[in-house]
């Protein structure tokens, strides 16, 4: 049976003695996702999941400067949206879904800058750890986005509501260290020992019964699943939101690399 993963142009997926690396492969947009990363990222999970071979699954980012800084802001200016999909839909939605519902403990490796929808992501994975260099935060207010559900109330559950509430009213930087402080990551480590920290902490996840790894996931989860709901109302008014005059000042301010100016949509 051949290898579809092979095909793939925008993420690698390997596995090495029972853990799965699937790597966001686009280090020239510091790993930015567009809708083929997605899918692709989508189908390297699935695979994971589907596969004996693995019993953990660690998520990271190609080479040493991003985790992943969410969606690629350039595509979306090039032509409107996230670009070609399988479905013909931006399957994020779908994404946070599999990282929450693989039956196996997802790693992520942060190996650097994980900020807007790459830091929802990181928050999503079982388990973050972290190289020293890595950056966290929030951007969609500063580029005329925004994420609900998964990314504001899981992230008040993970965190606190008042530090969840700075990161998203804000849009700072957070240092691993800080993130370290506040819960947002299990362990910070020097970046040339990022790899073998996850490989050690999966190793010990391969020790364990994969059936009680699985229900104690799906536990976890229950308590949590209405933020799905929440999330796919609230991408529905984001694609509403996408095309008015506020989100469109957004992201030319970002392409064009400059402040935003939304004063003049305050009043509403």
């Amino acid at each position: 049976m051949s290898d579809f993963t092979s095909d793939f142009t925008d993420v690698t997926y390997e596995v090495e003695n029972g853990l799965a690396w699937i790597t966001i492969n686009r280090p020239d947009r510091y790993n930015a996702f567009r809708a083929r990363t997605v899918d692709e990222l989508v189908k390297s999970f699935k695979k994971a999941w589907g596969s004996s071979e693995v019993g953990a699954i660690a998520l990271t980012g190609a080479g040493e400067k991003a985790f992943c800084s969410g969606g690629d802001q350039k595509q979306r200016m090039e032509t409107g949206d996230y670009g070609p999909s399988d479905s013909g839909l931006f399957e994020v939605e779908a994404l946070h879904r599999v990282l929450r519902d693989v039956p196996k403990p997802v790693i992520a490796a942060v190996n650097g800058v994980a900020v807007g929808g790459g830091h929802v992501l990181h928050l999503l994975c079982d388990l973050s750890i972290a190289a020293e260099h890595a950056i966290f935060g929030q951007n969609g207010p500063r580029v005329g986005s925004f994420d609900a559900g998964l990314g504001t109330g899981y992230l008040a559950r993970a965190i606190g509501e008042k530090r969840a509430r700075e990161i998203w009213f804000l849009c700072r930087r957070y240092s691993a260290e800080q993130a370290l402080d506040w819960g947002l990551v299990n362990k910070v480590v020097p970046g040339d020992q990022l790899r073998a920290e996850v490989r050690a902490w999966a190793d010990e996840i391969l020790q364990l019964s994969p059936t009680s790894l699985k229900v104690l996931k799906q536990s976890l989860n229950a308590d949590t699943e209405h933020f799905i709901a929440q999330g796919n109302m609230a991408y529905s008014t984001l694609k509403l939101f996408g095309e008015s005059a506020e989100a469109i000042e957004g992201i030319s301010a970002f392409n064009e690399k400059r402040k935003p100016d939304f004063s003049k949509f305050r009043g509403a």
